[in-house]
């Protein structure tokens, strides 16, 4: 039998030494039959959820099947995914009815994103599109064919859930962030339940097997609880999934392993008894969880519940057409009939299909009639597109001055050990609505000292567990990421610290997310989110005993290729400006911001309002750096520092240049904010075209000194005027484990190299300069000479080379 073809009720044979007492580890009830108007009703809501997805996908005309089916009813173009719609919609009615029953706040968490037919019918049928589109999406004759006719079309709903879709905090897609963003949403909501489907395909992926895991760092007195349902239906788009082939004995051994009480919900026949009975066990078990740890009694490793959910891949679809099954196969992932807008055969077979659900009994006028509205919440913001969470959910933070954790201008100071004592208060102020997720790396990124009033929180270690830890450390920074969309688009405020090489693991999360946050912005019904916020240190200028495998500055690019509205870069020079930019940050909304800095102990250049002037403007002239200049005067050559460790060598080849030719005017700027660089055209953060020119000059030479990929800069001034004259230094995939001077030396961003470039770039300008260039370079590579045989003999830097510089 061809693979396609292989019934999904048919699991692989179970291996022999798996006993069958593995069974008595998962949850077996017999479930209390339902009423007979419930069961109605929840037939009836499904019937009509499951018609209007399939018509979503196919119709352009005759929309409620009003007579037989015409080519020219059939979209020219078939898009849209069918195959997980039945098991979603299956689960938003006996949501509905869970909800109604006992007054509960819930979010529906959709993982398999293409499910958006089902989604978008659903909330059709509750009336939460009728109010968040009214006159559009209205629950009516019209509003329904406008709902069925502009689906996966230009402007109208998209075949994948998105932030245009009520109800949702996930951008549908990418797979395996569903699982970790519910956990995240859950964290400080004691109230709320999220119940999330996770498809059987996106349990193949890394993100949603680390996921599971998240039950191990939720308090259960001061958080919500996540409901997971595992969809087994045993295809993904070409191919049989891993969990659609593993047996009931292979599952609850599995999940059972990773701490869950598990139920199988798998008997056709019975489906509505089977799964409204394990919904209700399931919040059973969670108020018990819940009730414990509120009355001070926690247990310790409670065995949350979760769903397993089998049914056929397009279940209530076309069974076989032409030969070939499709139901419980993957034929019916996308497009079931994909032929039937020119096919008779496949026309007469749709025709069939959608007839089956008897649309006419369920629709009146084009209205729902009441039997499929009665499961539905009598209130309206109860109903899973209605939840204030989802969409209008900002909390403000307390505000913290940090001016008090500033530190004296002169003195060095780690970037990181200050923001610490920063976010420690922050974490005082606000116990309840911030957190900061690490992927294991706090203490060696020096940020220890938020742990002075909070611990780390995780609920399978004695020492930490019902603490209310605002620290989160999993070494997988795919579940720190989940974890903080979830927290964020819920309304929360959170940080994301990571060794700088290796935050490119969340880019497409990253991206994702932005994607959601864009859309966001453009619906007219959704509020402000607080930013997300990264932290990276540990950068590749300071490895210390890591090598080239730990240099990786690319994230910056990632959020660069962001819409200009949301992204944000910044590189503080010092301790002061870090704690500027992190309190600006906090504050931010709607943005994804990344902050860059040191954990070592770096020089501090300005004051603390010094520094708040400064990342006001985003970038300044350094006069104690530069050379001093009569009034009107031009500097021959402009240096410019981006990043800690690079601006440090910016102002010490100003030093340098001082000392070798003083006849060299030369002017350092800081840019603090990375964005302000754009042409002014192109970026709302941007400098004006006068500010500019203040600052780099009309036509001198711009020496930069990046922190990040040249390209990167290069591509941001692209645009300005004469960027001939501009030089760009950066980070050139160069390095091991070796000392950080030499790091400056092998990348091409010493002091030396800078100096060295603006002697031959001034030398076209300044005759002085020019007289004495090859003697000046020659110098210049003789202290390169020195200090590279200083290193190689000694194994360090020479004692003095991270002294401030001294200006007279």
């Amino acid at each position: 039998m061809p693979a396609e073809q292989i019934p999904v009720s048919n699991p692989a044979p179970l291996p022999s030494h798996l006993p069958d007492s593995v069974l008595q580890l998962s949850v077996r009830r017999r479930p209390k039959p339902l009423a007979d108007d419930v069961r109605r009703s929840l037939s009836s809501f499904q019937r009509a959820a499951e018609y209007i997805a399939a018509a979503m996908i196919f119709l352009r005309g005759n929309v409620l099947l009003e007579s037989e089916l015409q080519v020219d009813h059939i979209k020219p173009r078939l898009l849209g995914h069918w195959g997980t719609c039945p098991g979603l919609i299956l689960v938003w009615s006996h949501l509905n009815l869970l909800i109604r029953n006992h007054d509960l706040d819930m979010i529906y968490v959709v993982g398999p994103g293409h499910g958006a037919p089902a989604a978008l019918a659903a909330l059709w049928l509750e009336g939460s599109l009728e109010r968040f589109y009214p006159g559009e999406y209205d629950r009516n004759a019209e509003g329904l064919k406008n709902l069925i006719t502009r689906f996966s079309v230009p402007g109208g709903f998209p075949s994948h859930i998105n932030a245009e879709t009520p109800g949702s905090i996930h951008e549908g897609g990418e797979l395996g962030y569903a699982l970790a963003v519910s956990f995240g949403a859950v964290m400080d909501n004691p109230d709320l339940i999220v119940t999330c489907i996770v498809g059987d395909g996106e349990a193949e992926t890394g993100p949603t097997a680390t996921a599971w895991h998240a039950i191990k760092y939720l308090d259960p007195r001061e958080s919500g609880a996540v409901i997971p349902i595992l969809h087994a239906n045993g295809f993904k788009i070409s191919e049989r999934t891993i969990f659609g082939c593993m047996d009931d004995k292979e599952l609850v051994c599995l999940f059972s392993g990773y701490g869950y009480q598990v139920c199988i919900v798998e008997h056709l026949d019975n489906i509505d008894d089977e799964m409204q009975d394990a919904l209700e066990w399931a919040v059973a078990e969670i108020k018990k969880i819940q009730q414990a740890a509120r009355s001070g009694k926690p247990i310790d490793k409670p065995r949350w519940p979760m769903l397993v959910l089998r049914t056929p891949k397009g279940w209530t679809g076309p069974k076989e057409v032409e030969g070939k099954l499709i139901e419980g196969s993957f034929h019916s992932h996308q497009v079931p009939l994909p032929k039937a807008n020119s096919d008779e055969t496949q026309l007469r077979a749709l025709n069939d299909w959608l007839s089956s659900y008897k649309i006419s009994e369920l629709l009146i006028d084009g209205k729902p009639t009441e039997t499929v509205l009665n499961i539905l919440p009598s209130k309206d913001e109860k109903k899973l597109g209605q939840i204030k969470a989802t969409y209008d959910p900002y909390i403000s933070l307390k505000a913290v001055d940090w001016t008090e954790f500033g530190v004296e201008k002169g003195t060095e100071q780690s970037c990181m050990k200050v923001t610490g004592k920063f976010l420690d208060r922050a974490f005082q102020e606000n116990p309840k609505t911030i957190r900061l997720f690490s992927p294991d790396e706090l203490e060696s990124n020096k940020l220890d000292a938020v742990l002075d009033h909070t611990q780390r929180n995780f609920q399978w270690d004695e020492y930490s567990r019902a603490n209310g830890g605002r620290v989160i450390e999993v070494l997988s920074e795919h579940n720190c990421q989940g974890f903080m969309q979830g927290y964020t688009l819920t309304g929360r405020t959170a940080i994301f610290p990571s060794y700088e090489s290796f935050l490119g693991i969340v880019h497409t999360m990253m991206v994702q997310y932005s994607k959601f946050v864009k859309i966001a912005r453009e619906v007219t019904w959704r509020g402000d989110l607080p930013s997300i916020n990264y932290i990276e240190t540990s950068t590749w200028a300071r490895q210390e005993h890591n090598g080239f495998s730990h240099q990786n500055p690319s994230f910056i690019g990632a959020v660069l290729n962001l819409k200009p509205e949301a992204a944000r870069v910044y590189l503080p020079p010092d301790a002061n400006c870090f704690l500027s930019t992190v309190h600006h940050c906090l504050k931010s909304r709607n943005k994804t911001n990344l902050i860059i800095g040191s954990k070592q102990p770096t020089p501090v250049y300005l004051s603390p309002s010094e520094a708040a002037d400064h990342c006001r403007q985003g970038a300044s002239i350094w006069s104690f750096a530069s050379s001093p200049l009569s009034q009107g005067q031009e500097p021959d050559v402009v240096l410019v520092g981006i990043g800690v460790e690079v601006t440090f060598e910016t102002v010490a080849a100003a030093s340098l240049l001082r000392t070798l030719s003083p006849a060299l005017k030369v002017r350092v700027v800081n840019v603090t904010d990375l964005m302000i660089l754009a042409p002014e055209s192109k970026h709302p953060h941007a400098l004006s075209k006068e500010r500019f020119v203040e600052l780099f000059t009309r036509d001198r030479p711009v020496l930069f000194n990046y922190h990040g990929y040249a390209t990167e800069l290069q591509g941001l001034l692209f645009g300005h005027g004469a960027t001939a004259r501009m030089q760009v230094n950066g980070y050139r995939e160069e390095g091991s484990t070796t000392t950080p001077f030499d790091m400056m030396l092998v990348n091409g961003v010493s002091r030396f190299d800078l100096a060295e470039a603006a002697l031959r770039a001034a030398a076209e300008r300044n005759e002085e300069v020019k007289k004495g260039l090859e003697g000046l370079v020659a110098e210049v590579k003789k202290r390169v000479e020195t200090v590279r045989k200083y290193i190689t003999e000694h194994g360090k830097d020479p004692d003095n080379m991270y002294d401030l510089p001294k200006f007279e």
